[in-house]
């Protein structure tokens, strides 16, 4: 049994040397962003009080925030841990414990903060074969940046990825949507989804990823209104000449229509819209490496276009499993 049951991501944190140059950037992205108390803070149109983080310092990843469903959760926990409970002195106020997972990871598990009423979000009118809903109307969009809804999940490389799992899973709860796996039995990292018992959660909430290379965020994902919102986002960060990293495409865990971009300290955030929902009753299910970063449509993973060099250090990871995996299988039974 986990101690407590996390009700979704709230938030990541950043330090980077120059806030302007961020927040031009996150402004292009589609957040709202404000300064307080020298940090800066980009917010989506769900009502919470911030999703995005960064204070001044060096550029790095500082770490996360999950939301719990109460400050008596967030005590529970906390008396598990040994720890107190201490006031969030940022916007949207609140308490927050912080914990740290066991790569170093900054994990702040937060209740209580006041969140303003969500924005409506206009419904797209979308005519397929099946339904024509949109009669005597023309669409016409203007150009913008995307309208960022929320904050939807971040990807952690870890060291051990089964030791990571553990702590995860036991202090929040959450559940495995699919595993990862090399070969069979040789699991690589999962994505991960909160338990929200018969209400549906996103696909992943938090994927743990064990690969080759320095310890870090892999990227944060923020959902967009529609596809339209995230093509129209799109091309704005062209228009930007923003980096983008990774897009527009179709993944095939989570389902996810994606467009990745970097910021301008190399960090690398998502626009997502339509991703899968489960409840706590669907199975968990096993997927390849090639399955990770395959597309169902759309444009391949940089690696597999030939534009981006392999994370140093991967294709010696790979050889050694295959030649783990090649020297198990060809034992007997009895070695076995």
């Amino acid at each position: 049994m986990a101690v407590i049951k996390v009700e979704d991501i709230a938030h990541v944190r950043f330090a980077a040397p120059d806030l302007t140059l961020m927040r031009g950037f996150l402004e292009d992205f589609g957040l709202a962003c404000f300064e307080e108390g020298g940090r800066l803070y980009g917010k989506g149109s769900d009502g919470r009080a911030f999703v995005h983080v960064t204070e001044p310092g060096e550029s790095r990843f500082l770490g996360l925030g999950l939301s719990a469903a109460s400050i008596a959760d967030l005590e529970t926990l906390a008396a598990h841990e040994g720890l107190t409970p201490e006031p969030l002195n940022e916007p949207g106020g609140g308490m927050v414990l912080r914990l740290t997972d066991p790569d170093g990871y900054m994990v702040e598990v937060v209740a209580g903060q006041h969140c303003e009423p969500p924005a409506p979000v206009p419904v797209p009118l979308f005519n397929s074969a099946a339904a024509k809903p949109r009669q005597r109307e023309t669409i016409r969009l203007d150009p913008a940046p995307a309208h960022v809804r929320r904050i939807g999940h971040a990807v952690l490389k870890v060291s051990d990825f089964r030791r990571s799992e553990r702590w995860w899973k036991e202090r929040f709860g959450f559940l495995t949507s699919d595993e990862i796996e090399a070969a069979p039995n040789v699991p690589l990292g999962a994505f991960m989804r909160c338990d929200r018992g018969d209400l549906p959660s996103d696909h992943h909430t938090i994927f743990l990823a064990q690969l080759p290379g320095a310890l870090g965020l892999l990227h944060a994902a923020f959902e967009v209104e529609s596809l339209d919102d995230l093509m129209l986002g799109h091309e704005y960060l062209k228009t930007r000449q923003r980096e983008a990293a990774w897009g527009v495409g179709r993944h095939i865990m989570g389902s996810q229509i994606f467009d990745y971009w970097k910021d301008p300290f190399g960090n690398e955030l998502e626009h997502w819209t339509d991703g899968d929902l489960f409840t706590a009753a669907d199975p968990p299910a096993k997927q390849t490496m090639q399955a990770l970063l395959a597309v169902q449509w759309g444009a391949p993973h940089p690696m597999f276009a030939g534009k981006m060099a392999p994370p140093p250090g991967l294709v010696a990871f790979v050889t050694a499993l295959q030649l783990r995996i090649k020297r198990l299988f060809a034992r007997s039974p009895k070695e076995a």
